[in-house]
């Protein structure tokens, strides 16, 4: 490790950088950040002054990054008062193929240092960034439980039923009994506790993103699978929404046992 409180001139770039990496900028004290930040942009190379421009600009990155989730977490707050808090969401009504999935989680609200950075709308994530999420969420998250209406389920019943029925067996699914549930973009009917509708809850409510991210996760995996039974279809890309290889294929071959007949009539 190098001493960057003595003079580094005597030490190349790639050992400044290896240095630097194994250090954890998050945890640096302020006063050996602001030597470490000096000696840098002090430093006569130019490659040397921009690895103290990005160190500083990944640092502010990183605190705001936890600014943001805070003020998901302090959102929930406003509506938990040290009760149990549970967030809903779900992912695929749009498809042409394919279930309806809904997650419903409750986290530990109350412990400041319990909370789960990176949370967002599982959309505005990468797939790869999503599955670890879902794993750490399911790891520390007080309850969650998943639900889903298979396409048959859809076709008999119309999309906003199996939308509305997943919500509600998702949350009484859930290993504790919450007193107050979230949900994204409308209230959940027929749900007999107290319900607060959140327009774009996944952006504002850490409960709400957690369930929208596991939700989603599900999902992807159970329609890359059946890409495996049906490949014709490229499910493991669009899983099951209507691009142009998928409607090209059912145009082309028909429909298999997982379409929504009701969404894709137009097509064959």
């Amino acid at each position: 490790m190098i001493d960057f409180k003595n003079d580094i001139k005597n030490y190349n770039f790639k050992q400044l950088n290896d240095s630097i990496k194994s250090m954890d900028l998050i945890k640096i004290s302020s006063d050996e950040l602001v030597i470490l930040l000096e000696t840098l942009k002090n430093d006569k190379r130019k490659n040397v002054n921009k690895l103290g421009e990005h160190i500083e600009k990944e640092r502010n990155k990183y605190f705001n990054e936890v600014k943001r989730v805070n003020s998901l977490y302090a959102f929930d707050r406003i509506f938990s008062k040290n009760t149990i808090l549970a967030g809903v969401d779900e992912v695929g009504r749009g498809p042409l193929a394919g279930p309806i999935v809904a997650a419903a989680v409750v986290l530990n609200l109350e412990d400041l240092k319990d909370i789960i950075m990176y949370i967002n709308d599982s959309k505005s994530l990468s797939s790869s960034m999503r599955e670890k999420l879902a794993e750490e969420i399911k790891n520390r998250a007080v309850s969650y439980a998943i639900a889903s209406c298979s396409n048959e389920e859809i076709d008999e019943f119309g999309i906003s039923y199996c939308n509305n029925k997943i919500f509600l067996d998702s949350i009484s699914n859930l290993a504790v009994t919450p007193n107050i549930v979230l949900s994204d973009g409308y209230k959940v009917k027929d749900y007999n506790g107290n319900n607060e509708a959140v327009i774009k809850g996944d952006t504002k409510s850490a409960s709400i993103a957690c369930a929208s991210i596991i939700a989603k996760v599900y999902r992807d995996n159970l329609m890359i699978k059946y890409h495996e039974a049906f490949p014709d279809y490229d499910f493991k890309s669009n899983v099951g929404y209507g691009s142009k290889t998928h409607i090209e294929a059912i145009k082309r071959i028909g429909i298999c046992k997982i379409h929504r007949k009701t969404f894709v009539k137009n097509f064959i």
